[in-house]
């Protein structure tokens, strides 16, 4: 089986979670779900068999790189601040991570550590910044093509690319002239 280490079980990751759970049995994935609020993994694990839920201070460094030494993917769907210290445990063990999250200068400043490890850093892969911006550019490119002036764009969209294929939404609101 693969296992699949999830840090955070807020509510941005309730959806991934059900999804990776749904679909662990065809795909050989066990989930764990790491959270401060041990309580609130349970939940989210929800009694299923391939789930396990555990409590985790996310500044205990022994504690989170055994779990991440044995993980075969990271997802941290914690707070953007809390990203890299969870970054610096995966480029240590080689550990490939995923987060829905921009990509911070401290982040960044691990791009070649992590090319020289083999290992891949999928950031910015949810629908806030990532489906988010593409389909931002493509109403931008709208508009623009028709002649129009964009003076403001905001949307308000949020959760990991999985999200996007069950739930699809986003609001988009936009300035012409």
């Amino acid at each position: 089986m693969k296992n699949i280490l999830i840090f955070g079980a807020g509510r941005s990751s309730n959806v991934l979670i059900r999804y990776l759970l749904q679909n662990s049995e065809m795909n050989g994935f066990r989930i764990t779900v790491v959270d401060n609020q041990v309580e609130l993994a349970i939940s989210r694990i929800n009694g299923h068999a391939n789930g396990k839920a555990i409590h985790l201070d996310i500044q205990n460094e022994p504690e989170r790189d055994q779990l991440i030494r044995i993980a075969d993917l990271v997802i941290s769907m914690l707070p953007v601040t809390l990203h890299l210290i969870v970054a610096k445990s995966c480029l240590k063990y080689r550990k490939n991570l995923i987060t829905a999250s921009y990509v911070t200068p401290e982040l960044e400043k691990l791009n070649s550590a992590v090319k020289k490890a083999g290992i891949l850093f999928l950031n910015e892969c949810g629908l806030d910044p990532g489906i988010d911006h593409m389909s931002a550019m493509s109403v931008i490119d709208k508009i623009r093509n028709a002649g129009h002036l964009l003076r403001s764009f905001e949307t308000f969209t949020g959760g990991l690319l999985i999200v996007a294929f069950n739930t699809p939404w986003s609001c988009v609101t936009c300035r012409v002239s």
